[in-house]
């Protein structure tokens, strides 16, 4: 399978206040290929959601060996100093579900869903029409974000993340505010939906116990002398 992500020797450091030691995080080597799913586990406050926000070319890293998202090397973007690049490669191959959800709230479910479609130019009302299908909002399309349950926003966001078939799909806590009932099936359709489109999926949780039932290969956020590193789980 094609390699989607490729990473290697990537730092990031926050400075601390007064000028202590701050924040560090370490990613050795992690790589992703079509289809592929891996889950990111560790305590809150470990760096899990800047993990996600380092991957999605949402923040620079310090330093950085190798970054390459679908072939495209985003190391070099980033050195080259081309942020609208990072940008335009992000709008294009990457989708993000984020842990608030993060809808548009003057726009209807269903515009939601289409914005990324139309701002690529790539409008295709069938696929999107699929994800309200398959994610049970058939009949909520015309609706705002503030008429939905919270799990039926989170459902949305799933649907706005995989409406333009990204190859690469970030998912930052998908269920953390769904509940013990609701976050098994929400997470089913997630990895359902993402196999279905042939996407790379690297979803963050707190929630290992869950992503350990549903077989998903894991990597864990552990602190060694004050920096973060992603291990084997």
């Amino acid at each position: 399978m094609p390699q989607v992500l490729h990473v290697q020797g990537l730092v990031y450091r926050r400075p601390g206040p007064g000028g202590d030691a701050g924040f560090a995080m370490q990613v050795d080597a992690l790589s992703l290929a079509a289809g592929e799913v891996v889950g990111v586990v560790g305590p809150s406050g470990c760096g899990k959601s800047t993990l996600i926000d380092l991957l999605a070319l949402l923040r620079r890293p310090t330093e950085v060996g190798r970054l390459e998202i679908t072939g495209v090397d985003a190391a070099a973007l980033w050195r080259s100093g081309t942020p609208d690049a990072c940008t335009a490669l992000r709008a294009r191959h990457i989708g993000i579900v984020l842990q608030t959800g993060g809808l548009l709230p003057s726009l209807s479910v269903r515009e939601n869903i289409l914005l990324s479609q139309r701002l690529l130019g790539r409008l295709d009302l069938g696929w999107a029409d699929a994800l309200l299908a398959r994610l049970d909002l058939a009949g909520l399309g015309q609706r705002l974000p503030a008429q939905l349950s919270i799990g039926q926003r989170q459902r949305v966001a799933i649907a706005r993340a995989l409406a333009h078939r990204p190859q690469l799909v970030l998912a930052d806590e998908p269920t953390a505010s769904l509940g013990v009932d609701h976050a098994p099936a929400a997470l089913d359709l997630l990895l359902s939906l993402a196999a279905t489109s042939g996407a790379a999926l690297l979803l963050v949780s707190h929630d290992l116990a869950l992503l350990r039932a549903k077989g998903v290969p894991l990597r864990h956020c552990s602190v060694q002398a004050g920096v973060v590193r992603l291990e084997a789980a």
